[in-house]
């Protein structure tokens, strides 16, 4: 059985090998069509801790790494440049 993926955005990473990201989904209501987002967080493994926020991610489902974490990152699509 193939694994899932979702692409999405960081939003934390204070958390040491753990990143959470953000997956909006974006359908239709059943009966007056107007187009609806739905926004689920996700906490994911990162070994090297080489995400920041804003970055753009793909996650794929693993065994569960600890109560709340069952992803971990495949690949980083964008990086971002955030200054303080």
């Amino acid at each position: 059985m193939a694994t899932k993926e979702k692409i999405g955005t960081v939003v934390s990473n204070r958390m040491d090998k753990t990143i959470v990201i953000t997956v909006e989904d974006k359908y239709a209501h059943p009966i007056y069509g107007k187009t609806l987002k739905k926004t689920n967080r996700f906490m994911a493994h990162d070994e090297q801790n080489s995400c920041g926020i804003g970055d753009k991610v793909i996650i794929s489902e693993t065994r569960p790494l600890s109560r709340k974490k069952r992803w971990a990152v495949k690949q980083i699509l964008t990086k971002t440049q955030i200054s303080n």
